[in-house]
């Protein structure tokens, strides 16, 4: 649907990514709109194309797909635009006189023959030519959308890239389309590297060929990675651009001369780094050395009376690989915390608190994740946050994450004491904003398991700074009886060591029954034993419901047994349509009422609403507030053919509603993949 009209006012609108809530006038109506509006002010002419849709909380709104800016085509109109600080130096009073004076011929005045202001008294030739100027740049921003568009690039880049090249932005594209990719993440290099050829770069230009190398290297980077392998570089490379060998050495060399990128020697082998990512590890080294070899502050004189203090009027009984972590967090500003499952790490924070507490120090406590903030705060009972809670980093541009995030400076976290926890999961631009924010004499103790999953993000912080035996490292490796109970704990400690699972002779007595090995190659027996266990053969172990208590990995997406198939067995198992629920299908999976799913990425801007824990004079007092998150999970409650919607229950008892064309945000989660365990939010 196509509409004409006017933005009347501005609800909301997002400073990083422009998505905007505002009052729209038609002829014959008014409405609200929403979706990406970059550069749009008040009094501004618009063509929109969308459709209308049904909000849960808010009624009727207007979502656009795409825009055009338009001339106004009304005096009336032209002059609110003018009037509402569009144009710099008009106000109400100079806008009407503009308007009175010049009249159907107001804008080709503004535009072609600017000096005719000065014929209104009070504008002098120069403010005349200022505000020419301005209301010319007004005009020609906006353009930088349509011209993206026609590239597939959407609105909600378009202040990206006028930010970054300001009003000459198409020209600046013209000359060189690469500059995209180091804009933002979405940006698909295939469609770029089309525009550029089809506007006469040939396929060995030096742009070409050095944007295709830092392309890589920022693909690399979404896989963790910190820097790139020279020799697995260029394959790569030859590949993406079609070039040889010597054109992407030339370009490694010509990027390397202009200071975009480091190489660097590491076992023998020639390793490639965009210059933020080697200069980021630059910084961990140095302010992690420099706050281990500051004063200790905080070091508590007799410690071994705290020790025997805990033991004598706590539950808390230390064995002497804990008594000496401890000590070493006394003797240390930094100490690393390292162990597998069961090896007693959570007992040790907790009597780190409770002897520092005791002496009047503050402890703060913080984790990567939501699930690992909440788990901190279950176990010690003392409320943990996230780190990007901690440090205050807010809303990223997650599209150009890395580049900000190495800008950033954040306030002195005010703790003696600072404690994180899966460390594992700890990236590199994270852990030097974290360094960033500690004063000089705080104590900082990093706890988890080197062996766990690496971090999603680019580093593996905890690895690296055991193996670079730079910092006190306490390594516990005793098992301690009552995890010595479960078979997951034991079975995790030998595959670490090498060995296999333990075998029934193996067992001891009074062991849980919670892990189970099934020995079977052929993937329809594997897929079925999958169903069958989800769908009631555990209940004979427990109290295993498939919805409240069991979650199916895969290391994978693709084939039989990878997550998407996975997904549409289990769904048709244990969630089937047999009573002609309405459903909806979007890319290539059906959602229906009972369905489990997991947001994919992050939207900042979703409404979701969350009853209250009780009434307030007689009221209930409901939450209300925006943004799921990416890895938060939760069951489908209805399909609203009616409104197009699709509602959802978080597990956390937010609800939030999806409309049908936002469904890619979701996807089913009766089985993720082990990386999104990783980073699953409850």
């Amino acid at each position: 649907m196509e509409l004409e009209g006017e933005v009347i006012s501005i609800i909301y609108k997002n400073d990083v990514n422009s998505y905007t809530i505002a009052e729209f006038e038609t002829e014959d109506d008014m409405l609200t709109i929403v979706g990406y509006l970059p550069f749009i002010s008040i009094g501004d002419s618009l063509k929109i194309i969308g459709k209308f849709v049904e909000h849960k909380s808010y009624g009727r709104q207007f979502k656009i797909d795409t825009f055009e800016k338009l001339m106004p085509k009304t005096l009336g109109a032209l002059e609110r635009y003018l009037a509402n600080g569009n144009i710099k130096g008009v106000g109400e009073k100079l806008a009407k006189r503009i308007i009175n004076k010049f009249g159907d011929e107001t804008i080709s005045v503004l535009r072609d023959t600017p000096l005719r202001l000065a014929e209104i008294r009070g504008i002098s030739e120069s403010r005349a030519k200022e505000i020419s100027e301005s209301f010319i740049e007004k005009w020609e921003v906006w353009q930088i959308v349509g011209f993206l568009d026609r590239f597939g690039i959407g609105a909600e880049y378009a202040k990206k890239v006028y930010d970054l090249l300001g009003i000459n932005a198409i020209e600046e594209i013209e000359k060189d389309p690469y500059i995209l990719i180091e804009i933002a993440r979405g940006v698909n290099f295939k469609q770029i590297d089309k525009m550029a050829l089809d506007l006469g770069i040939t396929y060995n230009d030096n742009k070409r060929v050095e944007s295709g190398i830092k392309f890589a290297m920022l693909s690399d980077t979404y896989n963790g990675h910190s820097c790139s392998k020279l020799e697995d570089l260029i394959e790569f490379v030859i590949k993406l651009l079609d070039v040889n060998s010597e054109d992407v050495e030339d370009g490694i060399i010509n990027l390397k001369a202009k200071g975009e990128i480091v190489t660097k020697e590491i076992d023998g082998e020639q390793y490639i780094y965009l210059e933020s990512f080697f200069d980021t590890e630059l910084e961990i080294a140095f302010r992690i050395k420099r706050l281990q070899n500051a004063k200790n502050m905080k070091k508590i004189s007799k410690i071994e009376k705290e020790l025997k203090r805990i033991e004598e009027h706590s539950e808390i009984t230390l064995s002497d690989k804990q008594k000496e972590a401890i000590k070493a967090i006394n003797d240390d500003n930094v100490v690393i915390i390292t162990g597998g499952p069961g090896t007693g790490k959570t007992t040790i924070i907790k009597a780190i608190i409770d002897i520092y507490e005791n002496k009047g120090y503050k402890v703060v406590l913080s984790a990567p994740t939501g699930r690992a903030a909440k788990r901190m705060t279950e176990t010690t009972n003392k409320e943990a946050s996230t780190l990007h809670r901690l440090l205050e980093i807010g809303k990223l541009d997650e599209d150009n994450m890395y580049k900000k995030i190495t800008d950033y400076e954040g306030a002195p976290i005010d703790a003696d004491l600072i404690i994180v926890d899966e460390m594992s999961m700890v990236d590199m631009f994270l852990m030097n904003c974290l360094l960033k924010c500690i004063y000089q004499g705080t104590k900082l103790i990093l706890v988890g398991d080197e062996d766990q999953l690496a971090s999603v993000g680019p580093g593996s912080i905890l690895k690296d700074f055991i193996h670079s035996g730079e910092i006190k490292t306490m390594h516990l490796d005793k098992i301690f009886r009552q995890a010595a109970k479960s078979k997951i704990i034991v079975n995790a400690h030998r595959v670490n060591e090498g060995e296999f699972f333990l075998s029934k002779e193996e067992t001891e007595e009074g062991m849980e029954e919670d892990f189970f090995w099934i020995n079977e190659t052929n993937q329809e027996k594997m897929l079925g034993q999958v169903l069958s266990l989800c769908s009631g053969r555990l209940k004979n172990y427990g109290n295993y419901d498939f919805f409240q208590s069991i979650q199916v990995l895969s290391p994978t997406k693709k084939g039989m047994l990878g997550t998407k198939e996975l997904n549409k067995s289990l769904q048709e198992k244990l969630n089937p349509n047999i009573d002609g629920r309405a459903e909806r299908a979007s890319m290539g999976a059906i959602f229906r009422a009972g369905d489990r799913v997991m947001q994919i990425k992050n939207n900042y801007d979703i409404y979701w609403e969350k009853e209250g824990t009780g009434n307030l004079n007689g009221i209930n007092n409901k939450e209300i507030g925006s943004g799921i998150f990416n890895g938060e999970i939760g069951t489908v409650t209805k399909v609203d053919e009616i409104e197009k919607q699709v509602e959802v229950k978080f597990d956390d008892e937010k609800v939030a509603w999806y409309e049908f064309q936002e469904l890619d945000q979701i996807e089913h989660s009766y089985s993720i993949t082990i990386h999104k365990a990783q980073r699953k939010r409850i």
